[in-house]
């Protein structure tokens, strides 16, 4: 049975992902009648990146029983909170031009690295 907490990241990562398939679908699709290759190569890595990260927050949390509860947790809400950054900076980036989003990019990609450094000390800590 899965906690409120992680009910919460497991919907929050659903909605992520269903926008990111979404945005990654109208870049091809739609994008490039309005903005240029740039714009759409933005919205591509914005997708392809929140797709895999909100992937990862799922596995940390169904998995999370098998690893230090508490960093795999953390590294679930890194990843959702970079998902939402990056991929957001990203997708106003291609849509708007360069803008102050371009600051909010990098610490979308610091969560993930976060996530990702969680997740490992999440492995290490785990009960054996």
């Amino acid at each position: 049975m899965l906690t409120a907490d992680a009910r919460l990241r497991v919907a929050i990562a659903g909605v992520i992902g269903a926008l990111a398939v979404a945005a990654g679908a109208y870049a091809v699709h739609g994008l490039a009648s309005v903005r240029d290759a740039h714009a759409v190569g933005l919205w591509q890595t914005a997708s392809q990146y929140q797709l895999m990260h909100v992937a990862a927050a799922v596995a940390t949390t169904l998995g999370g029983h098998l690893l230090h509860r508490s960093f795999a947790t953390l590294a679930g809400w890194l990843f959702l909170l970079g998902a939402v950054l990056f991929g957001g900076a990203l997708y106003g980036l291609g849509w708007w031009g360069p803008s102050a989003l371009g600051a909010v990019a990098p610490l979308g990609g610091f969560s993930f690295i976060l996530g990702w450094l969680f997740l490992a000390a999440a492995a290490v800590k785990a009960p054996r």
